[in-house]
């Protein structure tokens, strides 16, 4: 599996999970967060392989399809780094700073 397609199904599952259906979430979080195998799934849900797989790809599709109609990943990329730049540029202003600071903590849920 490749880590750039890992990371990004992380990611939309962290924005979009509570859109998906509790197999779907399960499913998702087992095969990309804790790096089970399709075998693995199909083992504990007691069914096939393949319905795993198929489960899986459909849910990449449906979260793909929600960022693409969304953008809050996408979003919050762009504002991450514009965040991070203006941090950067006015280290010296402690107002600024605070002001950022917490902006980039609602981001992170924090």
């Amino acid at each position: 599996m490749e880590i750039e397609k890992t990371n990004r199904m992380n990611a939309l599952f962290e924005f979009y999970a509570a859109l998906l259906t509790d197999k779907q979430m399960n499913y998702i979080e087992l095969y990309y967060a804790d790096d089970y195998s399709l075998a693995e799934i199909a083992e504990e849900y007691q069914v096939s392989r393949q319905a795993v797989y198929d489960n899986i790809k459909r849910t990449e599709k449906i979260l793909e399809d929600y960022e693409r109609k969304l953008h809050m990943y996408s979003d919050y990329i762009v504002r991450s780094q514009i965040l991070d730049e203006l941090m950067m540029r006015y280290s010296d202003d402690r107002y600024l700073i605070e002001k950022l600071s917490f902006l980039i903590s609602i981001d992170n849920n924090d």
